[in-house]
Protein backbone atom coordinates (compact mmCIF):
# COMPACT_ATOMS: atom_id res chain seq x y z
CA UNK A 1 0.00 0.00 0.00
CA UNK A 2 1.29 3.37 -0.88
CA UNK A 3 -0.29 6.27 1.87
CA UNK A 4 0.13 10.15 0.22
CA UNK A 5 -0.93 12.63 2.35
CA UNK A 6 -1.78 15.62 1.26
CA UNK A 7 -0.47 18.37 3.46
CA UNK A 8 -2.65 22.01 4.26
CA UNK A 9 -0.08 24.49 4.83
CA UNK A 10 -2.01 27.33 6.51
CA UNK A 11 -4.25 27.67 9.99
CA UNK A 12 -5.72 31.22 9.58
CA UNK A 13 -9.28 30.50 10.86
CA UNK A 14 -10.66 32.09 7.61
CA UNK A 15 -8.35 30.12 5.63
CA UNK A 16 -9.36 28.52 1.74
CA UNK A 17 -6.55 26.31 1.99
CA UNK A 18 -8.33 22.88 3.37
CA UNK A 19 -10.87 23.46 0.21
CA UNK A 20 -7.96 23.12 -2.54
CA UNK A 21 -6.67 19.86 -0.50
CA UNK A 22 -10.65 18.70 -0.28
CA UNK A 23 -10.31 19.77 -3.71
CA UNK A 24 -7.00 17.29 -4.50
CA UNK A 25 -8.54 14.27 -2.81
CA UNK A 26 -11.66 14.11 -4.50
CA UNK A 27 -9.77 14.02 -7.34
CA UNK A 28 -7.29 11.70 -6.20
CA UNK A 29 -9.72 9.60 -4.81
CA UNK A 30 -11.61 9.48 -8.11
CA UNK A 31 -8.88 7.82 -10.04
CA UNK A 32 -9.44 4.33 -8.01
CA UNK A 33 -5.57 3.64 -8.20
CA UNK A 34 -4.69 0.02 -6.95
CA UNK A 35 -3.20 0.06 -3.22
CA UNK A 36 -2.95 3.81 -3.04
CA UNK A 37 -4.33 5.96 -0.09
CA UNK A 38 -4.58 9.28 0.20
CA UNK A 39 -5.33 11.78 3.28
CA UNK A 40 -5.61 14.87 4.19
CA UNK A 41 -2.96 15.62 6.97
CA UNK A 42 -3.90 19.20 8.52
CA UNK A 43 -1.30 21.09 9.87
CA UNK A 44 -4.34 22.89 12.13
CA UNK A 45 -4.19 19.47 13.91
CA UNK A 46 -0.55 19.70 14.73
CA UNK A 47 0.47 23.14 15.89
CA UNK A 48 3.68 23.18 16.91
CA UNK A 49 5.68 25.87 19.11
CA UNK A 50 8.11 27.86 17.49
CA UNK A 51 11.03 25.64 16.90
CA UNK A 52 13.71 25.99 19.69
CA UNK A 53 15.04 22.73 20.24
CA UNK A 54 18.53 22.45 21.20
CA UNK A 55 19.39 19.06 19.10
CA UNK A 56 18.83 20.03 15.38
CA UNK A 57 16.00 17.28 13.84
CA UNK A 58 18.32 15.20 11.74
CA UNK A 59 20.21 14.29 14.97
CA UNK A 60 17.16 13.41 16.94
CA UNK A 61 16.61 9.96 15.67
CA UNK A 62 12.97 10.29 15.15
CA UNK A 63 13.09 11.16 19.05
CA UNK A 64 11.23 14.48 20.31
CA UNK A 65 10.88 15.42 24.07
CA UNK A 66 7.63 17.24 22.90
CA UNK A 67 4.18 14.97 22.56
CA UNK A 68 2.83 17.26 19.92
CA UNK A 69 6.12 17.09 17.66
CA UNK A 70 6.38 13.38 18.64
CA UNK A 71 2.69 12.96 17.08
CA UNK A 72 3.46 15.07 13.84
CA UNK A 73 6.72 12.92 13.19
CA UNK A 74 4.93 9.65 13.48
CA UNK A 75 1.97 11.23 11.10
CA UNK A 76 4.53 12.31 8.16
CA UNK A 77 6.76 8.94 9.07
CA UNK A 78 3.91 6.67 8.00
CA UNK A 79 3.54 8.47 4.79
CA UNK A 80 5.31 7.36 1.51
CA UNK A 81 4.77 10.44 -0.37
CA UNK A 82 3.18 13.97 0.20
CA UNK A 83 1.21 17.11 -1.65
CA UNK A 84 1.93 20.19 -0.16
CA UNK A 85 -0.89 22.57 -0.43
CA UNK A 86 0.71 26.33 0.21
CA UNK A 87 -0.87 29.94 -0.16
CA UNK A 88 2.10 32.18 -0.54
CA UNK A 89 2.52 34.58 1.89
CA UNK A 90 5.36 37.43 1.19
CA UNK A 91 6.93 35.09 -1.63
CA UNK A 92 7.08 32.16 0.16
CA UNK A 93 5.59 29.82 2.31
CA UNK A 94 3.65 29.93 5.33
CA UNK A 95 5.24 30.48 8.90
CA UNK A 96 3.16 27.60 10.46
CA UNK A 97 4.23 25.33 7.53
CA UNK A 98 7.65 26.02 7.93
CA UNK A 99 7.72 25.83 11.59
CA UNK A 100 6.34 22.84 11.00
CA UNK A 101 8.87 20.83 8.65
CA UNK A 102 11.36 22.66 10.88
CA UNK A 103 11.06 20.55 13.85
CA UNK A 104 11.40 17.07 11.90
CA UNK A 105 13.48 16.20 9.31
CA UNK A 106 14.32 12.37 8.06
CA UNK A 107 11.08 11.45 8.12
CA UNK A 108 10.21 13.06 4.61
CA UNK A 109 14.04 11.22 3.48
CA UNK A 110 13.42 9.40 -0.20
CA UNK A 111 10.09 9.77 -0.36
CA UNK A 112 7.94 11.53 -2.90
CA UNK A 113 6.24 15.03 -3.46
CA UNK A 114 3.85 17.16 -5.22
CA UNK A 115 3.74 20.96 -4.70
CA UNK A 116 0.41 23.13 -4.99
CA UNK A 117 0.26 27.09 -4.38
CA UNK A 118 -2.20 29.63 -4.92
CA UNK A 119 -1.96 33.84 -4.79
CA UNK A 120 -2.31 36.64 -6.44
CA UNK A 121 0.71 35.81 -8.91
CA UNK A 122 -0.19 31.89 -8.76
CA UNK A 123 2.05 30.85 -5.59
CA UNK A 124 5.17 30.64 -7.80
CA UNK A 125 7.13 31.29 -5.87
CA UNK A 126 5.83 29.54 -2.39
CA UNK A 127 6.72 26.35 -4.99
CA UNK A 128 10.24 27.86 -5.67
CA UNK A 129 11.05 28.29 -1.79
CA UNK A 130 8.92 24.96 -0.93
CA UNK A 131 11.65 22.69 -3.28
CA UNK A 132 14.16 24.30 -1.83
CA UNK A 133 13.43 22.91 1.29
CA UNK A 134 12.23 19.60 0.44
CA UNK A 135 15.60 18.91 -1.19
CA UNK A 136 17.35 19.53 2.04
CA UNK A 137 15.39 16.27 2.91
CA UNK A 138 16.43 14.02 0.16
CA UNK A 139 12.95 14.58 -0.78
CA UNK A 140 11.90 14.34 -4.32
CA UNK A 141 9.82 17.17 -5.68
CA UNK A 142 7.82 16.11 -8.61
CA UNK A 143 6.64 18.48 -11.59
CA UNK A 144 4.00 19.69 -12.61
CA UNK A 145 3.56 21.93 -9.64
CA UNK A 146 -0.30 23.53 -9.31
CA UNK A 147 -0.25 26.28 -9.47
CA UNK A 148 -3.92 28.83 -9.15
CA UNK A 149 -4.70 32.34 -8.95
CA UNK A 150 -6.57 34.10 -5.96
CA UNK A 151 -8.63 36.35 -8.53
CA UNK A 152 -9.49 33.29 -11.58
CA UNK A 153 -9.96 29.89 -9.30
CA UNK A 154 -11.40 31.98 -6.17
CA UNK A 155 -14.69 33.76 -6.20
CA UNK A 156 -14.02 36.58 -4.26
CA UNK A 157 -10.91 34.95 -2.85
CA UNK A 158 -13.25 33.10 -0.57
CA UNK A 159 -14.10 29.59 -2.24
CA UNK A 160 -12.20 27.75 -4.03
CA UNK A 161 -13.20 26.80 -8.12
CA UNK A 162 -10.61 26.16 -10.13
CA UNK A 163 -10.67 26.81 -13.67
CA UNK A 164 -10.94 23.70 -16.10
CA UNK A 165 -7.41 24.58 -17.69
CA UNK A 166 -5.95 23.03 -14.27
CA UNK A 167 -7.47 19.77 -15.33
CA UNK A 168 -5.08 18.20 -16.94
CA UNK A 169 -2.06 19.54 -14.22
CA UNK A 170 -4.75 18.18 -10.97
CA UNK A 171 -4.14 14.69 -12.48
CA UNK A 172 -0.61 15.05 -13.30
CA UNK A 173 0.54 16.31 -9.76
CA UNK A 174 -1.20 12.61 -8.18
CA UNK A 175 -0.04 10.76 -11.48
CA UNK A 176 3.52 11.82 -10.54
CA UNK A 177 3.66 12.09 -6.89
CA UNK A 178 1.87 8.75 -7.06
CA UNK A 179 4.63 7.23 -9.87
CA UNK A 180 7.75 8.75 -7.96
CA UNK A 181 5.98 7.40 -4.68
CA UNK A 182 6.53 3.74 -5.88
CA UNK A 183 10.07 4.36 -6.57
CA UNK A 184 11.14 6.00 -3.62
CA UNK A 185 9.64 2.94 -1.41
CA UNK A 186 12.15 0.81 -3.24
CA UNK A 187 14.25 2.98 -2.71
CA UNK A 188 13.71 3.05 0.73
CA UNK A 189 12.95 -0.85 0.98
CA UNK A 190 15.33 -2.71 -1.15
CA UNK A 191 18.52 0.12 -1.69
CA UNK A 192 19.15 1.88 2.00
CA UNK A 193 21.38 0.58 4.33
CA UNK A 194 21.97 -2.88 2.83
Amino acid sequence: MLKIGIITGSIRDVRVNDQVAQYFKEVADSKNLENVSFEIVDIKDYQLPIFDDALPPAMANKQYNNPDVQKWSAKIDELDGYIFVTPEYNKTITSALKNNIDHIGPEFAHKSAGIVAYGSTLGIAAVMSLRGILANFRLATVTPHGAFNYFTDFVDMKEFQPSEVHTPTVHAVIDEVVAWGWGMKDVRENHLNK
